[in-house]
């Protein structure tokens, strides 16, 4: 993938404000529109962008959008580099062998890359055994698309490496197989650029780029545990990946225990919960493809002995109303993992309200000796605005309890910069 096609003279090149110099040199990757101070031409979507700062001096280079409030995606600041075809597989490489040996034979559903805290800004690209999907955040990508479909299939290949390449620049040493030639790749948009990818570039969210037309459900493994991805119409990319350690740490906390799986989707904590000896599982949802999904999961699974044997329990509900409002019912574990609560900032105040809310109505779920699960998605929400209420509401319900512990994003999910850090979870087991 070559810079611009103008001579060397024309490329697009930029002056920003004072402040946005030094949120680049300090590694943030964005640069917004109100942050470009000087432009010496109209720049294209998806070009190569050169910002300078005010002595004149090269300070880094970017995916340009003249359309997005985001204006550049920076994709290497420092020393000049030449942004060209081995400069791609170079960075791809250098993701894919950060991830080795962090997963085995039983897990075949991970990410690949992680957008900006892997290099490729505004793209994600997630696998489930021989399936890629590949999700899009910015429509600076699509004049490129070919190119990155050319790219990661050449690299495609069986599982992740079992050993970490120590080398101190593993881009030189890391060795790929061949293409699997089984190996699918499917297309995700997000929804504020499918009309411009539909009408400027003739994509579709869904499409599959290699492999043709294919059945939208498949199974993968995940710690030994089967699992459905709907990687044309699921939400994410047909899957929440980013839970994986999460789950596993439910299952070690749901020996004996009647689990509340709020906003359970398709049912992921609930299979961890029911292998790990859970008594009997309740998921929770008002999304009846979700629920359907729940199902298939424990299908799947039916070949694991406690989880052909336990009591599984679906209720078709909005889950804030139910857990609040409902004939009261008790628990020994109640994870409660909602959709993100604040797509913006204007939106914060309101989610971490809600947080309380629904905290509270959890806490009064659980019999003595419980154990509280609290996840957020929500970006705008920090983990120490989450956890610093949801603590609050413990101390409020007058019952004494002990902090388990927190986590944040998996390994595979690495977090580089603050707009990036989204997840989190803490467990209290109260008395």
């Amino acid at each position: 993938m070559s810079p611009s096609k103008a001579p060397a003279n024309k490329m697009l090149r930029l002056r920003v404000t004072v402040a946005a110099e030094i949120a680049i040199r300090s590694g943030h990757p964005w640069v917004f529109a109100e942050s470009v101070r000087e432009q010496n031409r109209v720049g294209r979507l998806g070009e190569l962008a050169a910002i300078y700062d005010r002595k004149d001096r090269f300070l880094s280079v970017g995916m340009f959008d003249p359309d997005s409030p985001l204006r550049v995606r920076v994709l290497h600041t420092g020393d000049p580099v030449r942004i060209e075809a081995a400069w791609w597989q170079a960075r791809l490489r250098e993701a894919i062998v950060r991830r080795a040996g962090l997963f085995d034979e039983q897990t075949t559903g991970y990410r690949w890359v992680n957008g900006e805290s892997d290099g490729w800004p505004g793209l994600v690209l997630d696998r489930y055994d021989t399936t890629l999907v590949l999700k899009l955040y910015t429509a600076a990508w699509l004049p490129r698309l070919k190119e990155v479909v050319e790219l990661v299939g050449s690299m495609a290949a069986g599982p992740y490496p079992t050993q970490v390449v120590s080398t101190p620049d593993p881009q030189l040493t890391a060795e790929f197989p061949p293409p699997d030639p089984g190996m699918r790749l499917v297309l995700r948009l997000s929804r504020n650029m499918e009309e411009s990818a539909r009408t400027r570039f003739n994509l579709s969210d869904g499409q599959w780029l290699i492999g043709g037309r294919q059945d939208s459900r498949l199974t993968f493994l995940e710690n030994g545990l089967r699992f459905e991805a709907d990687v044309v119409r699921g939400q994410k990319t047909g899957f929440f990946l980013d839970q994986r350690e999460n789950r596993r740490t439910v299952e070690s906390l749901a020996r004996d225990r009647d689990v509340l799986n709020a906003f359970s989707y398709t049912g992921a904590f609930s299979v961890y919960a029911v292998r790990g000896g859970a008594r009997s599982v309740t998921d929770l949802d008002i999304s009846p493809h979700g629920l359907a999904g729940s199902q298939r999961n424990f299908s799947l699974n039916r070949h694991i002995p406690s989880i052909a044997s336990c009591r599984h329990e679906m209720i078709h509900a909005d889950a804030f109303e139910w857990i609040e409002q409902s004939p009261k019912r008790g628990f020994d574990l109640v994870i409660l993992d909602p959709p993100s609560l604040a797509r913006r900032e204007s939106e914060r105040f309101r989610a971490i309200q809600a947080y309380r809310k629904l905290t509270s109505a959890g806490i009064r779920r659980l019999r003595r000796g419980g154990i509280l699960a609290a996840a957020s998605c929500s970006a705008h929400v920090s983990a120490e605005e989450f956890f610093t209420a949801v603590r609050r509401v413990a101390k409020e319900s007058l019952r004494e309890f002990t902090e388990l512990q927190t986590t944040t994003h998996g390994a595979d999910h690495p977090a580089t910069f603050p707009e990036a850090c989204y997840l989190k979870c803490i467990y209290l087991k109260f008395g």
